[in-house]
């Protein structure tokens, strides 16, 4: 990857505290197929063990989010 490029990725975020949410209705149908959604924390650590830093992530109207990840 270049030293100004991104990483962008397009997924559910599953959010903190214990409301309900389609994130996690879709985390528990992942797990039978032997995935799972994740969380911000999640997706942070995942683009460290990258070489990434989580840059943002902005949310859309359709449920799913867009992941920012850059150059650590």
């Amino acid at each position: 990857m270049k030293p100004d490029g991104k990483v962008l990725v397009v997924e559910i975020v599953v959010p903190a505290g214990n409301d309900p949410s389609f994130a996690k209705w879709m985390d528990l149908m992942m797990v039978t197929y032997g995935g799972k959604e994740r969380s911000e924390k999640q997706y942070r650590q995942l683009f460290v063990q990258a070489g990434l830093q989580l840059a943002r992530i902005v949310p859309t109207s359709a449920g799913i989010s867009v992941i920012e990840g850059v150059g650590a």
